[in-house]
């Protein structure tokens, strides 16, 4: 064989390789901030969101889902989408799964927002469970930690908020729910007083994504 021909011989053989390992990470990539409905049963995208119909004998929610954006692909900390296209007049509801590391934001069971978050660390957790937001303040200060908190909604009286902030991979919070600054405003655009937030973790049902 001349050195020409195993030359192309080896290039081919190494492109065939570089071929397989991208297969292999397309198929071994971890799940975190994937982007299926995964307790529904999904129709094709209209509006830029998929909808969905609950699972023969699933539970039934106070919060019933009927449609989840369609994002194309996965997100990654700093990452939002928000799209209110097709979405009608509702109740908000706001989801955070502190497991997947997403918020999601519901109109009329509609999907309108999601993003990845940052949440607390060990010792200072955040909290699970249903809150209703008590206070709105769009530009807030915390004396606490002496830190800038914009869009601030509070859900409990000891602190704990969903607010903008700098969302990058290592990160944890105070016990809050942060936010990249971009959907902070849009969230708090879209909620008032009173509108219920449920967080849940790791062991939460799963509804999407």
């Amino acid at each position: 064989m001349s050195g020409r021909s195993l030359g192309l011989w080896l290039g081919g053989l190494a492109l065939v390789a570089i071929l397989l390992v991208g297969v292999w990470v397309r198929q071994h990539r971890p799940p975190e901030f994937a982007t299926a409905a995964a307790a529904a049963a999904p129709v094709p995208a209209v509006d830029g969101r998929v909808k969905v119909a609950p699972k023969p004998g699933a539970p039934s929610s106070d919060h019933p889902i009927q449609s989840v954006l369609d994002v194309p692909s996965r997100m990654t900390f700093g990452d939002y989408v928000w799209n209110e296209k097709g979405a009608a007049a509702g109740p908000i509801w706001v989801r955070v799964d502190l497991g997947r590391q997403l918020i999601s934001v519901f109109r009329g069971g509609h999907e309108i927002g999601t993003a990845v978050i940052l949440f607390g660390a060990n010792g200072k957790e955040t909290p699970l469970g249903d809150f209703p937001i008590l206070q709105k303040a769009a530009q807030y200060h915390s004396h606490t930690y002496d830190a800038e908190m914009p869009f601030m909604l509070r859900l409990t009286n000891d602190g704990v908020a969903i607010h903008a902030s700098n969302v990058r991979e290592g990160w944890a919070t105070h016990g809050c729910i942060g936010v990249p600054r971009a959907f902070a405003e849009k969230l708090f655009g879209a909620v008032k007083l009173g509108d219920p937030v449920t967080i849940i973790g790791s062991d939460g049902p799963v509804i999407l994504r």
